[in-house]
């Protein structure tokens, strides 16, 4: 019974022997062609390469599946940190030490404790050992991972529970059988560009936030994810700053693949996440053959483009100054918006106006009037219409970098921009209610004092003192209910228009009234009723109360009117 106890433990040993010989002959660096020191992205450059080489879509050979097989489990380990350590360590992913590891001196023992150091040695330096004696109590001894690694002892009833067929295996030994949840690993050493995007990532670092994403979508299930990872994590690489990329599992993120309309099919599949030119967020498929370069290029066509273009020779500055948001614009040799650009117009959409154009000499009128003196450059109007010369002459180390100090020249744009519009918010809504209250001219006249206005009043002066006293006064009275009712034939209509008028130009506007024209009065209120060519006069104190007065008379009736001498009319 001994013996044969003993011939069934020798094939057990002799099996495991052998198929550590074969787990040996698949070494994950060999497989990719990298060396044992090889840094993440030799390796994810070697995958990609091999990946491309023996996909199975591609290559038709016998040989190519099981080869392509063989490639992806390589990366499976030595892409991630715990299970290229483990490798390295033990010559297994899983953490486990395995029969002699990768090259190493460790291996096993048989021995006869009874006798004078009777049993065999299996897989040191020497290979098979016997080491003599006889019996008594008989025993395995496993050493792992070289001459200084621990040993482990058992007896023979031990040997056949390591394999799951008794109680002291699993928990014992580590679990030689494997787990489920051993065999997955741990991604945590992939390169750390694919960010796992879950409902809560998209709602805060997705969604409105103008940056374009590149997303893979898969199932577990699915083969070929790895691939698709490999090559989005190179096109990642090659636009930094520009894009980000991200995975979304659509078994544990079915409702957001959902709420995307993401449905999964046989394959991974990749996405898009972009804006279109009216600021709507949109997803689109990249459906051609998976290659970096062919991704890159469709990840730049569906860049942001909040740009507008723009030709110096027809730009009207003054248009742009008429706009409350500070506005930018980069002045460059390219026939269209540089990619830079079109990704801080995503960034930054909302927050400015952005133009850009096409120039080549700096000699040019136009270019010299806007304070240019080398290209690339940016110019800037703050909300008051004050221009300033951002950067001139603007050098690119690379695509991230750029967009990072770029941003952060308009971000300190854009505080100055605050700065001044809260300093100047008092003054600037007093200046917008002086200029409510218009000149009149021959351009405007119909309008503010033609036969479709009931009674107009007007602020004749002679003085600047007196201009600025009737503007505030009349720019006052014209927000008074006193002033406004309903004209039951056009609806709701102010009854009442209000202007200023330069007396010492208009003189025959005046004399139309009456004869004297009124010269020996340095400010003067008229209230003109155009339909019936009549009008009255006050020129009393301009105080915001009198004025007050004369204008309610006016709406009454309580003030007697004049016929003109002939119909007023202004130069």
């Amino acid at each position: 019974m001994a013996r044969t106890r003993l011939a069934i433990s020798l094939v057990l040993v002799s099996t495991l022997l052998l198929l550590n010989t074969e787990a040996k002959s698949v070494d994950p660096y060999k497989v990719l062609g990298v060396s044992r020191d090889a840094k993440q992205r030799e390796i994810q450059k070697a995958f990609h390469k091999l990946s491309l080489k023996y996909h199975p879509d591609k290559n038709k050979n016998k040989d190519a599946q099981e080869k392509f097989s063989e490639i992806n489990n390589a990366y499976e380990i030595l892409s991630d940190e715990t299970k290229r350590k483990n490798y390295d360590l033990y010559g297994d992913e899983k953490g486990q030490p395995g029969f002699g590891g990768p090259g190493g001196n460790g291996g096993y023992s048989y021995s006869s404790n009874g006798g004078q150091g009777g049993g065999f040695s299996f897989g040191g330096p020497g290979g098979w050992q016997n080491m003599g004696g006889g019996g008594g109590s008989k025993s395995f001894s496993f050493s792992f991972g070289g001459p200084s690694a621990n040993s482990f002892d058992f007896g023979m009833d031990d040997i056949f529970s390591m394999f799951g067929g008794g109680s002291k295996g699993k928990d014992q030994f580590g679990g030689f059988g494997s787990s489920s949840k051993a065999e997955s690993g741990s991604k945590s050493g992939r390169v750390a560009t694919i960010k796992t995007i879950t409902s809560q990532v998209y709602k805060k670092e997705i969604i409105d936030k103008g940056m374009t994403w590149l997303v893979l979508s898969y199932l577990p299930s699915q083969r070929g994810t790895q691939y698709h990872e490999s090559t989005i994590e190179e096109v990642a690489e090659s636009l930094q700053g520009a894009i980000k990329v991200g995975r979304i599992n659509c078994e544990t993120e079915s409702s957001l693949c959902k709420q995307l309309g993401i449905v999964p099919r046989r394959a991974p599949r990749l996405f898009v996440y972009s804006y279109t030119s009216s600021g709507k967020a949109t997803l689109a498929e990249y459906t051609e053959e998976l290659v970096a370069k062919k991704v890159k290029s469709f990840c730049q066509e569906h860049l942001p483009r909040f740009s507008k273009r723009i030709d110096l020779n027809t730009f009207d500055v003054s248009a742009v100054n008429s706009q409350k948001t500070p506005k930018v614009m980069l002045l460059s040799t390219k026939k269209d918006a540089p990619v830079i650009w079109r990704v801080l117009s995503g960034l930054y959409n909302g927050r400015f106006v952005f133009y850009n154009t096409e120039v080549h000499d700096t000699s040019d009128p136009k270019i010299k009037k806007l304070g240019v003196d080398a290209f690339p450059a940016i110019v800037g109007w703050l909300s008051n219409g004050e221009k300033q010369v951002l950067k001139t002459g603007i050098t690119v180390k690379n695509l991230k970098s750029a967009v990072q100090e770029l941003g952060k020249l308009l971000e300190g744009f854009e505080k100055k921009n605050k700065k001044i519009s809260s300093s100047s918010q008092s003054g600037q809504a007093q200046s917008e209610s002086v200029e409510s209250i218009p000149l009149l001219t021959r351009p405007n006249f119909d309008s503010i004092c033609g036969e479709n206005i009931p009674v107009c009043i007007i602020g004749a002066f002679r003085s600047a003192k007196v201009k600025e006293q009737l503007q505030s006064i009349l720019s006052k009275v014209s927000q008074k209910s006193l002033s406004r009712r309903q004209a039951s034939a056009t609806g709701s209509q102010d009854t009442v228009s209000y202007s200023l008028l330069d007396a010492a130009k208009q003189s025959s506007f005046l004399s139309s009234l009456d004869k004297s024209g009124f010269k020996t009065s340095d400010n003067l209120l008229i209230a003109y009723k155009p339909r019936r060519g009549k009008f009255a006069t006050f020129k009393g104190d301009m105080t915001m109360e009198e004025v007050e007065k004369f204008v309610a008379a006016v709406l009454n009736g309580d003030i007697q009117f004049t016929k003109t001498r002939q119909k007023p009319q202004v130069k």
